[in-house]
């Protein structure tokens, strides 16, 4: 089960009332938020544009030029 909830002053507060028993071991993993993890376009920025003689079809065909499989119609 997954619960949700923010860290305030801190305490985990839930967003939803959650059934658990006083002592109850949990384990908090942090989501990060857009702020905290960057864009694709940040991800990838470097290689926009590094190759510039790729078949005009290839995001169509990708699977052929990778793989060698037989072309899409």
């Amino acid at each position: 089960m997954v619960y949700r909830g923010h860290f305030r002053n801190g305490v985990i507060q839930f967003d939803e009332p959650v059934g658990l028993a006083d002592g109850t071991e949990v384990e908090v993993i942090p989501v990060e938020g857009p702020e905290q993890s960057p864009t694709l376009y940040e991800r990838f920025k470097d290689f926009i544009g590094v190759v510039d003689d790729l078949p005009a079809d290839a995001a169509d065909q990708h699977d052929h030029y990778l793989y060698g499989t037989p072309k899409k119609p």
